[in-house]
């Protein structure tokens, strides 16, 4: 059997078909071997033997099994890989640092693209991840309002495409029926759900038209991914506004980094969730485990009292691009001068991330910024959100424990798409017949590496990170391999 830290190209595969003995007694693709093995649906917990064959989990058994490739992974973790539901970094060079911190399908639900097979244009034919997108109401929006063809927050030659009319021109009831009409149609395309800017175009988005998107994620079963309007300091008014809509139309409701919204109101938010849960409503939340936001300059927030609203000022923010930190006067010149750049804003704290995490059903997702070159700084949760949870809060602080943790990363958010996009039943699972996904890993060795000023610093101490049965990344280094899949709710 073959150690699990003895480098790839030396004798981590082991091929036998040169004896016809040996030829014979090969059965899988790939075999994980004596691994820890987590399933969180099932509660699976044991030391097993994985046989992989044409990207699939064929077997899980405490006998011994032989493939064409074999890790001896004794002593280390064989759990599902992370399907990170909120990142929009969908280009080469950030997606090769989502998938050494764990994330084996990465979906931009909260944006999304339109149409949602457009989502992954820059990685469709290498990508070493899974990928996917919802239907984007504010692409569609601004096709219908500015007569542009947007598919995606960042356009082919890697420039913003927001803001613009579409983010503050109200619809007219034509424009609204048009819009239905065209998330209608790309839902019924495979689009995973209705991605809702609502914060981003506070001032467009009339109650008509919020109504239209709700009654739309009801008719086709979508969840509603929101990102919802942004109140002063943890003010639930916005909480309240879509939680009324989704009770009163029965639409799947799903909140987006709740802790960049609620902020220390955290416990009383979820409190209110729950009350609608237990009342017949259908409400997930997430969030990243970071203390800072990072969004556009110009996004509509700052158009209004964002002082007030973050509880910060100029100096609690940096520009994501230097690290340099803002006067008033840099401030002023960055927003009329470079309005499509990126700022990180320092606004949480500690303990509100540590209350989000302790309830029991918050998934975790990165809300990763674009990035597209390495001179453009994008935030760390690009490269360490993953590997930051599970070293930070599960082995240095006991926050939750391990298995926990997995299925929070994994299984809930493949619980959360299921019902309407069946490829996700056989994901965030190890189970016979799911998905080769897979991550093997000693959580003692997990290092998250990205900081705010140095971003692009990928995570180590993942032994293996395999897609569809493909190992992508061996002892933190990246193969050769693409096997990442688009996929849809088709």
């Amino acid at each position: 059997m073959i150690s699990a830290g003895i480098l790839w190209s030396a004798t981590l595969i082991s091929c036998k078909s040169g004896e016809q003995e040996n030829a014979q007694q090969i059965s899988y693709d790939l075999v994980i071997a004596n691994a820890r093995v987590i399933d969180p649906e099932t509660g699976l917990d044991s030391v097993l033997n994985i046989g992989i064959t044409g990207g699939a989990i064929e077997k899980l058994t405490a006998d011994a099994i032989t493939g064409s490739m074999e890790i001896d992974a004794e002593g280390k973790v064989a759990a599902p890989g992370f399907i990170d539901l909120h990142t929009h970094s969908p280009f080469p060079f950030g997606e090769s640092f989502q998938v050494r911190d764990g994330a084996t399908t990465i979906l931009d639900t909260e944006a999304g693209a339109y149409p949602a097979s457009s989502y992954g244009h820059f990685i469709k034919d290498s990508a070493r991840a899974n990928f996917g997108g919802s239907t984007a109401h504010s692409m569609i929006r601004i096709q219908v309002i500015e007569g542009k063809n947007a598919n995606y927050a960042i356009d082919e030659k890697g420039q913003s495409v927001m803001p613009g009319p579409a983010f503050v021109q109200p619809a007219t009831q034509e424009q609204i029926e048009q819009m239905r009409a065209m998330l209608r149609e790309d839902l019924d395309n495979g689009g995973l759900g209705i991605g809702l800017l609502l914060d981003y175009m506070s001032p467009a988005i009339s109650d008509e038209e919020l109504r239209m998107i709700f009654e739309v994620g009801k008719e086709k079963n979508a969840v509603v991914w929101v990102h919802i309007r942004r109140g002063a300091n943890g003010d639930i008014q916005g909480l309240n506004d879509v939680l009324d809509l989704s009770q009163e139309i029965g639409t799947p409701l799903h909140i987006c980094h709740i802790n960049a919204n609620a902020m220390g109101e955290i416990e009383n938010w979820l409190k209110v969730i729950d009350q609608a849960n237990a009342q017949g409503a259908d409400i997930s939340v997430e969030m990243f485990p970071y203390t800072a936001g990072s969004t556009s300059i110009s996004a509509d927030v700052f158009n209004r009292n964002w002082q007030e609203i973050f509880n910060i000022t100029y100096e609690d923010i940096q520009w994501s691009e230097t690290g340099e930190w803002f006067t008033r006067e840099s401030w002023e010149d960055k927003r009329k001068n470079q309005p499509g750049g990126m700022i990180i804003h320092h606004y949480m704290k500690e303990e509100w991330i540590q209350k989000g995490m302790k309830y029991p059903k918050m998934m975790i997702a990165s809300d990763a910024m674009p990035a597209i070159v390495p001179e453009a700084k994008s935030n760390p949760n690009l490269a360490a959100s993953f590997t930051r949870f599970l070293a930070k809060y599960v082995r240095d602080e006991n926050v939750l424990d391990l298995s926990d943790a997995i299925a929070r990363a994994s299984y809930l958010p493949a619980k959360r798409l299921e019902s309407f996009a069946p490829a996700f039943r056989k994901k965030g699972r190890i189970q016979e017949g799911a998905d080769a996904d897979v991550l093997v890993f000693d959580l003692k060795n997990l290092k998250d590496n990205a900081t705010y000023t140095d971003p692009y610093q990928a995570s180590t101490g993942w032994d293996y990170i395999i897609v569809n049965g493909e190992i992508v990344v061996d002892h933190d280094k990246l193969t050769s391999k693409s096997p990442g899949k688009r996929v849809t709710a088709k």
